[in-house]
């Protein structure tokens, strides 16, 4: 390619001249290509180590003049097609008009100005999205890393370092390369060249350690090897993006989604330096994860900026240091020092922003008012005008009125009614009539535990007391700090939430802290019209809403009754048809009682939302992965902080049995329920974290009785029993029975167990867990459990699959893997769209991934045991429709190993008859045949002769039927006919149940072959032996056997026409030639035609026998066939067509001449080498391990193949 033209000093050193004119001369890279020598694996060494571009583009073009010492480089190539195309250029176009210059220096400018306009032209012609504003070295980065690795342009590099890779106990030099989809290393030390190409899909481990062996290092383990990096500049930065990178495919494995990168990142101010956009996408998506994780913002959120400030705070009369943050819906503050204080502003609660005045005391100050009258005062701001002006855009954006839905979160489509508060609607009454849920319904309102309160008198016990007390310090709290979404967070906060949530205050608490107040506030009318969607549909998930609606707490009055139920299965329903992914899982029935106990339905809806999308993700989903990843978390930090129990638990195996249970149901399911709700309120504010704590208390404080047990069933019994004695002693309400406990009371019950005194124990022993460290955990843990997911997946398929196919348990994990391997590639190099809509979670694992026909063919072409060179892609497009059942134009992988297993696995029959559909409709599509309109004609006459055939036997049979019922019952009596009706019943009902067995095949079955195509099938078995070591034995007998056939099909039509002449049929003599005319122009490759050619043409002859049709058709190994006759001449391209040629291809073909696949079988039965080769056996071991190869493993070879890699890259 053209560069910008630059200086250098030294032309000779490292580079060897190949061309050269008074001005251009062109260089390659000394040790390029073969040989070089000592000084060639130096060069390549350096090269490699320092990062030379001279690797990626091993050939220059230098400008020179006569008087100056100074050369300019203004072109490279990674090839010597490209370089030469570029000298060409320069001399046909540049030469001669520098020639004429009198002055060196003018020479100079000219060559330079117009290499800078070509190179400028380029640039404005590749205005697309790909003109990034990557910078050339990191360009220059990826074209070497496509080129090393054999990657396609659709693979996208992220960054790439210089690190050492350990091979055994010797570290390889060279760079990492981080792509979206792989990890690559590259070394070439000395004539050793190292090659590593790891997907992510595959990586299982990750990790950051140092030893001895390894310092400071990065593992990365797969199943079946691990790979170590050491000696970054920056192990931290790196490891960071690898996690990035590995989370991204188990994302991909877990839900099918390509990566797609964000085209609205904001351009930099100036290009920086080895940072791709990728890059920088990925470190604004890591911002954003933190930023809304640590404020509990929706999805869609995406952070502007910080910047360092203070926050005035009227309650504590002082500024606390901390930073800003502003993204497009809101403006956060949080403190530097933990829990001092945490602000949220919602951008469409804010009214008025202004500078304020600065002063020594208070640099550079901003106020913020709010609507319900609430001011914050910012400062020490760096650029306060800045940030004012970019507060202001935002604010533009955001709707006046609160009820307007413009958050893209929005999946379903809102009624032009939505966007008005229902409640201020004229005539609602009319309007709210018919529809499932509208204001007017008690639970819309309010909460199920108000509703039947309400009709109980005023407790004036201790217990109520306390709870009024509990409801003034949450008031004396709001007056001070604020309430609603604009409220200071602070230690204070904290102390009230633990000391526990009065329930009155409980809803409107769960729903500010969890952040489902903001997500609800944004979309106004969401929920109603998402239940008049969902409401009535049936699905697998109503199917099970319905089954386990009156399953969930049953003990509790409020789900006693249809107001409650309903409630529960319009927020369910809903819920599911937002979103299909999760549907509905087991446990969000539990979880989503209890929020409707405190809150009204849409508040409810929206706290699910909440749970479902953010605070727990991935828990609801079918294989509940990220309950499964947190029972992980939770082993690890048993491990951390009781080690002695650990090894004990995990001997009896109780930490994965009990785990699941308590943190999918967040500790509902397993103790009473006052209070679990108080590990709720915890949860809501604190996170995960709080569960994690208690659940480590619960195992601490039943460390000796465990550490006694000696099976997982004592240790199950002691942890229930505990739990279910624990007690609330401040709740008001009656306590709820839990019907565990009820069962599981022995005549000695345990000690009650505060729930208070549970949770500060927690706080005390275990409070020293942070997010960040869990999320940290979380993430190693997802490697490992998506990847068991999918080893159980594969061994499902395996297991299903031995019985149906003869290959072995290994052969069949390969090939899943290779299977599987196709459908990911299409995810990330071919159409997201259509790769995702191919992969669906729901249906069996044998069928969950399928491929398209394009894929088939590349793997039908590595695998397939009949290679037919040139003809391979059109048997491969015959077999995919052939197994292609339903028609989808997809295979899934039990189809896949079907059509692979009788082609490796069946016997010659089987082989045989495989090979036949493959030359027959359906697999043999119209545009394939050579004349559609006989076939056509041939398969409609054919079908009403075998129906009329079918029908005269079935008159037969009613008949002899009718016949022995005469015979036998004469004028028998009424009994006997109604015996005679209730044996009719049964027959028919056996007669139903065989037509629902599935029909074995036989021979008989398959339809007849025209003529046409059976010369294809000829061509294919051509095909076939072109490879074979015994190919001439193999031709001689295809040929013997396709005159006998032909012969056959002739004596077939003769009977089937009774006295019709055929004569006409016939088509004229071939034209005479000798063996010497034959010979020009051909070359040995077929004798099949001439066999067919004389079969067809000469039926009147006496019938030879088979030593001497041998010898006929081996009389010459040159392919001569008539194309007046047979249309074969495209079996070879150098076939001799003999007399007609001009005639149209299939004019003359014989619409009545047809066999049978017995007649097929019969004929191939009597030639030995084709017995012989189809019942060969082949093993695939051999062509799985190659298709391993192609998919870039490990390999390492010497210095000489650098230059065939060079020229298979290029």
């Amino acid at each position: 390619m053209w560069i910008q033209p630059e200086e250098v000093l030294l032309a000779g050193a490292l580079w060897v001249s190949e061309r050269a004119n008074p001005f251009f001369i062109l260089q390659r890279r000394r040790g390029h290509g073969r040989g070089g020598g000592l000084s060639g694996l130096l060069v390549g060494t350096l090269d490699v180590v320092l990062d030379s571009s001279a690797r990626v583009a091993p050939y220059r073009i230098l400008l020179q003049t006569a008087d100056s010492q100074i050369y300019w480089n203004i072109a490279c190539g990674s090839s010597r097609k490209e370089i030469t195309e570029h000298w060409d250029w320069l001399e046909s176009n540049l030469l001669q008009t520098i020639s004429i210059f009198d002055n060196d220096e003018d020479v100079t400018t000219f060559v330079k100005g117009k290499i800078s306009g070509i190179i400028a032209e380029e640039n404005r012609l590749k205005q697309g999205e790909e003109q990034e504003e990557d910078c050339g070295k990191f360009r220059e980065a990826e074209l070497k890393m496509r080129r090393l690795f054999g990657m396609p342009d659709e693979e996208k590099l992220v960054n790439y370092y210089s690190c050492s890779y350990w091979k055994g106990r010797v570290p390889r030099q060279g760079w990492l390369y981080l792509s979206v989809n792989h990890l690559c290393f590259y070394s070439f030390l000395l004539g050793k060249e190292v090659t590593l190409v790891v997907q992510w899909t595959e990586v299982t481990q990750l990790e950051k350690n140092a030893t001895l062996v390894f310092p400071e290092s990065v593992r990365v383990s797969t199943r079946d090897t691990e790979h170590f990096f050491s000696m970054f500049l920056n192990i931290n930065d790196t490891f960071k993006l690898m996690e990035q990178l590995a989370n991204i495919a188990m994302r991909q494995l877990l839900d099918n989604e390509a990566f797609a990168a964000d085209r609205s990142l904001p351009k930099p101010c100036k290009t920086l330096k080895n940072v791709s956009a990728l890059k920088r996408d990925l470190d604004a998506r890591a911002k954003n994860e933190r930023y809304r994780t640590m404020f509990r913002l929706t999805q869609d959120e995406r952070l502007d900026g910080h910047t360092d400030c203070t926050l005035w705070t009227p309650f504590a009369k002082m500024h606390v240091v901390g930073q800003l943050f502003i993204s497009n819906n809101y403006i956060c503050f949080n403190s530097r020092e933990e829990d001092l204080c945490q602000l949220i502003i919602p951008l469409r609660e804010v009214s008025i922003v202004e500078k304020a005045d600065s002063s020594s005391v208070l640099p550079c100050p901003v106020s913020i008012s709010t609507k319900n009258k609430m001011n914050f005062l910012f400062a020490n701001l760096k650029d306060r005008d800045f940030l004012v002006q970019r507060i202001s855009d935002f604010l533009q954006r955001t709707p006046d009125s609160s009820w307007g839905d413009t958050s893209p979160l929005s999946l379903i489509a809102h009624s032009a009614s939505s966007s008005t508060p229902l409640s201020s609607s004229a005539g609602s009454e009319s309007v709210h009539r018919g529809r499932h849920y509208h204001p007017g319904l008690p639970t819309a309102s309010q909460g199920l535990l108000q509703l039947y309160h309400r009709d109980t008198p005023e407790d004036l016990g201790p217990k109520a007391m306390k709870e009024k007390m509990k409801e003034e310090a949450w008031n004396i709290h709001f007056s001070e700090f604020g309430r609603g979404v604009c409220m200071y967070r602070t230690s204070r906060t904290r102390e009230l939430v633990l000391n526990g949530i009065p329930e009155r205050l409980r809803g409107e608490l769960w729903l500010l802290f969890s952040g489902a107040q903001n997500e609800m506030a944004t979309h106004p009318g969401y929920y109603g019209d998402l239940v008049e969607q969902a409401m009535g549909l049936c699905s697998l998930a109503t199917e099970e809403i319905e089954r386990d609606l009156h399953r969930s707490m049953p003990e509790h009055r409020a789900f006693q009754n249809e107001t409650g139920i309903a409630a529960l299965r319009r927020v369910l329903t809903a819920y599911a048809h937002r979103n299909p992914g999760i549907g509905y899982c087991q446990a969000m029935n539990i979880v989503t009682s209890v929020l409707l106990l405190y809150c009204p339905e849409e508040e409810a809806f929206w706290l699910l939302v909440a749970l479902c999308e953010r605070m727990l993700p991935d828990y609801y989903n079918t294989r509940v992965v990220g309950a499964l990843v947190d029972q992980g978390v939770f082993e690890e930090l048993t491990r951390a902080f009781l080690p002695l129990l650990y090894e004990h638990m995990q001997e009896l195996g109780v930490i994965s049995t009990i785990s699941l249970s308590w943190f999918l149901t967040l500790f509902l399911s397993v103790m009473p329920f006052d209070s679990a709700v108080l590990l709720v309120d915890c949860f809501f504010y604190e996170g995960i974290k709080v569960i994690f704590q208690v659940a480590l208390a619960v195992l601490h404080d039943n460390m000796d009785a465990l550490l006694s047990c000696s099976d997982e069933g004592e240790a199950m019994t002691i942890l229930g029993r505990y739990l279910d004695n624990v007690v609330n002693k401040q709740t008001v309400a009656s306590p709820i029975p839990h019907l565990h406990a009820l069962l599981t009371s022995g005549d000695d019950p345990p000690p009650e167990i505060d729930i208070f005194d549970l949770i500060k124990s927690s706080y005390e022993k275990f409070g020293s867990l942070r997010s960040d460290v869990i999320e940290q955990m979380r993430f190693k843990q997802r490697l490992k459990v998506i990847q068991s997911l999918e080893d159980t997946a594969k061994r499902s398929v395996v297991r299903a699959m031995m019985t149906e196919s003869a290959f072995s348990i290994e052969e069949l994990e390969e090939l899943y893997c290779l299977f599987k391997s196709k459908h990911m590639t299409s995810c990330y190099w071919g159409s997201s769209s259509s790769a995702a809509e191919r992969h669906d979670p729901s249906l069996p694992y044998l069928e969950q991934y399928r491929i398209d026909p394009a894929q088939f063919t590349q793997l039908f072409a590595a695998l397939a045991p009949w290679i037919c060179g040139a003809h391979t892609a059109t048997l491969s497009a015959r077999l995919f429709r052939l197994l292609d059942q339903n028609q989808d134009g997809l295979v899934n992988f039990k189809e896949f190993i079907t059509g692979l297993s009788g082609m490796y696995h069946g016997d010659m029959t089987e082989k045989l008859k495989l090979l036949y559909k493959l030359h027959l409709p359906p697999a043999l599509c119209p545009e394939e045949a050579e004349s559609a309109l006989e076939a056509t004609q041939f398969f409609t006459e054919e079908v009403p002769r075998d129906t009329s055939f079918l029908s005269d036997l079935d008159i037969l049979g009613q008949k002899e039927v009718k016949s022995g019922e005469e015979g036998n019952n004469g004028g028998g009596d009424g009994e006997d006919k109604k015996e005679e009706k209730v044996k009719d019943y049964r027959y028919y009902l056996r007669m139903w149940a065989k037509e629902k067995e599935p029909k074995t095949e036989t021979i008989k079955d398959l339809p007849r072959m025209n003529q046409e195509q059976f010369i294809d099938l000829c061509k294919t078995l051509y095909n076939m032996f072109s490879e074979e070591s015994l190919e001439q034995q193999l031709y001689h007998s295809i040929a013997t056997v396709a005159s006998l056939l032909l012969r056959i099909g002739e004596v077939g039509k003769k009977f089937n026409n009774g006295s019709k002449k055929t004569d006409d049929a016939q088509a004229p003599p071939p034209t005479p030639q000798s063996e010497e005319g034959l010979s020009e122009g051909t070359s040995g490759e077929s004798q099949v035609c001439r066999a067919l050619a004389e079969a067809q043409l000469e039926p009147a002859t006496p019938q030879t026998s088979d030593e001497e049709t041998k010898d006929d058709t081996s009389v010459s190994s040159y392919s001569v066939v008539s194309s007046g006759s047979l249309q074969c001449e495209d079996i070879a391209d150098d076939t001799v067509l003999i007399g007609g040629g001009e005639q149209r291809r299939g004019s003359v073909l014989d619409v009545d001449w047809s066999i049978t696949f017995e007649q097929v079988l019969a004929s191939m039965l009597t030639e030995p080498p084709l017995v012989d080769y189809f019942e060969k056996k082949t093993d695939i071991q051999s062509k799985m391990a190659a298709c391993k190869a192609q998919r870039a493993v490990e390999r390492q070879t010497s210095s000489a193949s650098d230059h065939e890699l060079t020229q298979h890259s290029v």
